[in-house]
């Protein structure tokens, strides 16, 4: 059966002389091929191999955007490997735990972490060799040198459909992440998917600004070598390289979060670049606000996608550019809010807390069914058995569907913030809160904010006696979880409101410490 490894392998056979990867960052471009691609991956399988990874053994990646890490992944998918990608943003105890939880033979590492992976080593009993982009500590081997070491033809073994292609932690509501597992099949059939549903073509150009780590930046790269087409990556967000990029690389596609497309739009140099070769701009991790929505198509013209989706299920439903309607009926405008309608390839439903679907117009739990879905959780059956039942991924949102199947997200059940396109769990912020001497109780929310979306409000009932400022509380927090993690704000009170069932009114909250409107 066909693996992402194989079209891999027809990307290099069809459009050999055809851009396949564009990487840029201060020091200048690099390009590739897709023939040169091609080879550099076998030649890294390879070399893994030689290195004792046999197919289905664990590589970790931690590093920012770069061109070795889309190779990284090219090699694990023609080859078979299983590899764990590592958010760089996680503070160092959180990327011990990770790493430690998915047991990799070998860790790939930037320059830039090596005092932070070298902190680390004692604690990574599974990890036997070390692979550096950049200039290699002597307990480690430089990235260039390992490819350049494997054979051209690759690893003596392939890929199959059912592997384990890919292995990528999300916070949890119980404070530790939980890795999510993607077979070789669920990844081919999310990049079919996305790639149709976003008319991805060998012509594509897209874009990807997002971390690697993440899995809608990754799927988003995967779709665009689906079809063919060129990979433009960035290593992090600069509005004004992103405007002049749009001319430069004549990019056809790109994904942002709207506070990106905010910054771009209110760049000084925006005007200045033609932009007449973007056909796609996709905007999902969260709504965006009408008025912005409007100065956006000004800007580029009617090709706003937004998208829902998450780690265990990519991709669960599309509102495509013939249904942004900024000037319609009611109706129309309604669907705004929306995360559209559900794709070919995916059914949707939506339950009560007994399991039992609702009518339209109900909120519940949003559940979907698809081929995109993960094969389950690393290391947690009971996770994996709650979330996946019947075939159905419990996504843990609550929403409803419309009479013409529109989903509308209302809340989030597990108490998900989305800020600047991160995903932030209040119950992990809270625990890293609680943990501070001073602090009896903590409730977070999640108040809107106009650069982030949302931002992260902590409400703290400190102990009898006990005095706190706010700053010295986050500086807290910053030592035990990612600082985008940490609040922005704290306000202190006395007690916290509460439902007559005891647990915390968030919903209180929310009234009382989000800024009026």
């Amino acid at each position: 059966m066909v693996t992402l490894g194989h079209i891999i392998e027809r990307n290099e056979r069809l459009f050999p002389e055809r851009p396949a990867l564009v990487f840029q960052d201060r020091s200048g471009d690099r390009r590739s091929t897709h023939a040169q691609f091609a080879q550099r991956a076998r030649r890294l399988a390879s070399a893994l191999e030689r290195r004792g990874l046999r197919r289905q053994d664990r590589f970790s990646v931690l590093a920012m955007n770069c061109a070795e890490y889309v190779e990284a992944y090219a090699a694990a998918e023609w080859a078979g490997f299983l590899i764990n990608t590592v958010n760089f943003r996680l503070a160092a105890a959180e990327i011990a735990w990770v790493v430690r939880d998915a047991a990799p033979k070998l860790l790939i590492f930037e320059e830039q972490y090596t005092e932070v992976v070298a902190s680390l080593r004692e604690q990574f009993d599974s990890v036997e060799r070390y692979v550096c982009i950049g200039e290699a500590p002597a307990w480690a081997e430089n990235f260039e040198a390992l490819i350049e070491s494997g054979d051209v033809n690759g690893s003596s073994f392939r890929s199959q459909a059912d592997d384990y292609l890919c292995l990528m932690y999300t916070s949890g509501t119980t404070g530790k992440p939980k890795g999510v597992v993607h077979r070789q099949s669920s990844c081919l059939r999310i990049a079919e998917v996305l790639s149709s549903e976003l008319g991805f073509n060998s012509d594509c150009r897209l874009l990807a600004i997002a971390p690697m780590f993440h899995m809608g930046a990754r799927t988003l790269a995967q779709s665009s070598y689906f079809r063919g087409g060129c990979i433009v990556l960035h290593r992090g967000f600069d509005a004004q390289d992103v405007n002049r990029c749009f001319e430069r690389e004549r990019i056809t596609a790109v994904h942002l979060v709207p506070t990106m497309v905010q910054s771009i739009l209110d760049a000084p140099n925006f005007g200045q670049h033609d932009v007449s070769s973007l056909e796609m701009l996709m905007y999902a991790a969260a709504p965006m606000p009408v008025p912005l929505l409007r100065r956006t198509v000004e800007a580029f013209g009617p090709i706003t996608v937004n998208g829902y989706g998450q780690t265990e299920v990519n991709g669960i439903s599309f509102l495509h550019p013939h249904q942004h309607v900024l000037d319609g009926d009611d109706r129309q405008m309604r669907r705004l809010a929306s995360v559209g309608q559900a794709h070919w390839q995916c059914e949707l439903r939506i339950v009560d807390e007994a399991g039992n679907e609702l009518p339209r117009g109900q909120i519940g739990e949003v559940c979907a069914r698809s081929q995109t879905a993960m094969a389950g959780y690393w290391n947690n059956t009971r996770a994996t058995i709650e979330t996946l039942r019947d075939g159905w991924v419990h996504t843990g949102d609550l929403g409803y569907l419309d009479d013409e199947d529109y989903l509308f997200l209302v809340d989030r059940k597990k108490d998900m913030i989305i800020s600047g396109g991160e995903n932030v769990y209040s119950r992990e912020v809270e625990e890293a809160l609680v943990a501070h001497e001073a602090v009896l109780e903590a409730a977070v929310i999640g108040v809107p904010d106009s650069r982030w979306g949302e931002a992260v409000n902590a409400v703290v009932v400190l102990k009898h006696g006990c005095t706190l400022e706010a700053e010295t509380l986050i500086a807290f927090c910053k030592t035990r979880i990612a600082s985008y993690k940490c609040p922005k704000s704290v306000a202190f009170v006395a007690e916290l409101p509460r439902l007559n069932t005891g647990k915390i009114n968030k919903v209180e909250l929310r009234m009382q410490f989000s800024p009026q409107h």
